[in-house]
């Protein structure tokens, strides 16, 4: 009776320890998916002005034993984040079993030397060498198209991004390489399209004149998202995450 008491003990303590196991997740992407600090939040007025990177909202999906850290830059391309020294920093902390979350695109269409990529070339070059040394230090990578602008034509119907071609380069590589994919694109057009032209400009950084001195004239902002935005867009990749069956997304709540 002791015995199998005693053998019930370590079976919940082994099971209650595989249960606590940690999990580290690194993002790199842009400023849809960057972190806003104080300071920036300061600069336009303190904690009320709304901006915030989805990623920035992940945790609020993840259990405790999630530990994320995202290295999204605003600003960032796929060449720039790695040519500026931010990848390296990243991919020197990587462990196995680590995840990396990996979205770029829509800065790699700008026309400066120094961000922009084509997408069949020099925008492939990138996220498949991020995909190689992830996976070389034991790391698992998961890639993520970039969400959609705001954009609607007459009809109310949600414009094709400028970006689109570099969406669908990263829908290829993930074939090819065998990576799993959260097409963000697809279902945060999907989630705008279902808010329409009014509503759905609460999911981005629309405000209003006045309600911030440095921005007396307010702001109309279709690309960067409001914390309501920022939390449905996570809320869409965690749906992403489950829908792969991912063993991180055990930890979802």
């Amino acid at each position: 009776m002791k015995k199998g008491l005693l053998a019930l003990c370590i079976v919940a303590l082994l099971f209650a320890f595989k249960e606590q196991k940690k999990i580290t997740i690194y993002s790199i992407g842009d400023s849809t998916m960057c972190d806003y600090d104080q300071r920036y939040l300061d600069s336009f007025g303190g904690e009320g002005y709304p901006i915030r990177g989805w990623m920035q909202m992940m945790p609020r999906f993840f259990a405790d034993q999630v530990t994320i850290h995202n290295m999204a830059r605003s600003g960032r391309s796929s060449r720039s984040f790695k040519n500026e020294g931010w990848w390296q920093k990243v991919i020197d902390a990587v462990k196995p079993g680590d995840y990396m979350f990996i979205m770029f695109g829509p800065n790699d269409e700008k026309p400066d030397t120094l961000r922009h990529t084509d997408p069949q070339t020099t925008y492939r070059q990138y996220l498949v060498g991020y995909i190689k040394e992830t996976r070389a230090k034991g790391g698992i990578p998961v890639l993520f198209t970039s969400i959609t602008r705001r954009k609607f034509d007459k009809e109310g119907r949600v414009l094709p991004d400028t970006f689109e071609p570099y969406a669908e380069e990263v829908r290829k590589i993930a074939a090819e390489m065998k990576v799993p994919l959260v097409d963000l694109n697809v279902k945060s057009k999907a989630l705008v399209q279902q808010y329409g032209p009014e509503a759905s400009k609460k999911l981005y950084l629309y405000i209003e004149p006045g309600k911030f001195t440095k921005l007396p004239k307010g702001r109309k902002d279709d690309t960067h998202l409001s914390e309501a935005g920022a939390a449905e867009i996570a809320r869409l990749a965690a749906e992403g995450l489950k829908e792969l069956k991912l063993p991180v997304a055990k930890y979802l709540k």
